[in-house]
């Protein structure tokens, strides 16, 4: 992957400089992405270039990151549990893991296919579908009996309805994470049971989304860079982008360690390092948010399109993290576990 596979990358994104306002805008961008071929997955010796890819693309659209890395997602969980994807090589994939108590989605009773138990039908509702009016298969949880099972889905069948339920963010208005409804639908069981969680790319892949988090706040640093580039003699504004160059480099050298970390130890669980990670980012992040917002004042909030959305979807995207419930569980594995607070 490395270098070439960047290189690509970003002559692909230099033809996308408007962030999307609309989920049908993002078709092009997703599908160009998806024809550059697959990241390497996770704790593959090769995680940092996959986070480089997720950076980049974040700096350019938060929306269109979404969907990018719910389909580089599916892809890499199905690669991690063996399974080659039923579907052409230009579907776009999401992954669908929210389960609120309100909407699950369960396995038919009596509709298992006796000849193959992997092929079954699904009822119910499914959350936070981000990017559902245009993706062609979804990777979700379901459960079956009292087991939580993934299941691939394709999109395109009288079973499944794509809602307009759900999802009323300025914010990341353009991810349309809808609601999905499932009446019967044809569904085939992807790996064992409780393989979601289980895996070791679970953790490793929600590092991952620091990444993005972080690629979004560049975008920010780069305006307020552009800005203080002309104003040199502005103490304060000299002040404000010292605060971001020293939270951005925070971020990133987070991001490094734990990418080495993961390639190391590819089998080893990740999870205190991924909520070490995503921690550390999501403080650099609102940190930068807050001192661009300060250096630069109003004009750009109304006045600069991709700025304006940026600071609209960054901290939509941003609570992703569970905040402080993700920090009470990094408290507790540091109490079971040697911390590892070597210089």
């Amino acid at each position: 992957m490395g270098d070439p596979f960047l290189r690509r990358l970003n002559d692909m994104l230099a033809g996308h400089d408007t962030p999307a306002e609309h989920i049908d805008a993002l078709i092009l961008p997703l599908d160009q992405l998806i024809a550059l071929g697959p990241l390497a997955r996770p704790g593959s010796n090769d995680t940092l270039t996959r986070w480089r890819a997720l950076y980049r693309v974040a700096g350019c659209d938060l929306a269109l990151i979404k969907l990018y890395e719910g389909h580089t997602d599916a892809l890499a969980i199905m690669a991690e549990l063996g399974v080659t994807p039923d579907a052409p090589d230009e579907a776009r994939w999401a992954m669908w893991a929210a389960e609120p108590p309100q909407a699950r989605v369960h396995v038919d009773d009596g509709h298992v296919d006796s000849a193959n138990a992997a092929q079954v039908t699904l009822t119910g509702t499914k959350a936070w579908c981000s990017g559902a009016p245009i993706v062609t298969h979804a990777l979700m949880t379901v459960w079956q009996d009292d087991q939580q099972r993934l299941a691939a889905v394709a999109m395109d069948q009288p079973g499944v309805s794509v809602t307009d339920r759900g999802w009323q963010a300025v914010g990341m208005q353009a991810t349309a994470s809808v609601d999905v409804d499932l009446d019967h639908a044809h569904a085939k069981l992807i790996g064992p049971a409780n393989a979601y969680l289980d895996r070791p790319g679970f953790w490793q892949g929600g590092a991952g989304i620091a990444a993005c988090w972080l690629g979004g706040a560049h975008a920010l640093a780069r305006a307020l860079q552009a800005k203080a580039s002309n104003r040199q003699d502005d103490a304060l504004l000299m002040a404000q982008l010292g605060h971001v160059d020293a939270a951005l480099h925070a971020g990133l050298a987070g991001l490094r360690d734990a990418a080495a970390t993961i390639d190391a130890a590819p089998s080893e669980n990740s999870q205190r390092l991924t909520l070490r990670t995503r921690a550390l980012v999501e403080h650099s992040v609102n940190q930068i948010i807050t001192h661009c917002g300060r250096a630069l004042g109003a004009a750009p909030f109304c006045r600069d399109r991709r700025f304006a959305r940026m600071m609209a979807d960054l901290p939509v995207y941003l609570r992703q993290s569970h905040a402080e419930r993700d920090l009470a569980a990094l408290g507790r594995l540091c109490t079971e576990t040697e911390s590892g607070w070597q210089p």
